[in-house]
């Protein structure tokens, strides 16, 4: 059975993501509040990101990476920004290197 993991931002410009079987009613679910106790407290929603899975398990583990992640790199996945990516993803001690040379690339 496929699968799909989605993000969402809130209400409150914060990011909920969550993964399901069936994208269609997930998503009414969220949008009328009853899909999740976060999302309920923080309307409105609204996809931001989605991603196919073969099969719902993977989508399973890929929100569970993705719940890990900061703020930062789950925003890069949604601008399918595949360098901000690999740099978020270098060990703690180079990330501070790695946001300057992010944030200046965004200056320009």
């Amino acid at each position: 059975m496929k699968g799909w993991v989605y993000i969402l931002k809130c209400g409150d410009d914060t990011y909920y993501t969550g993964s399901t079987n069936n994208i269609l009613l997930r998503i009414q679910q969220h949008a009328a509040g009853i899909g999740a106790n976060y999302t309920a407290k923080r309307p409105p929603v609204e996809i931001v990101y989605l991603e196919e899975f073969k099969h719902v398990s993977e989508a399973f583990f890929r929100e569970k990476q993705i719940q890990g992640w900061s703020r930062r790199k789950k925003e890069a996945l949604m601008k399918n920004d595949l360098e901000s990516l690999k740099l978020f993803s270098s060990c703690y001690k180079d990330f501070h290197d790695a946001l300057k040379m992010v944030d200046s690339k965004n200056k320009t």
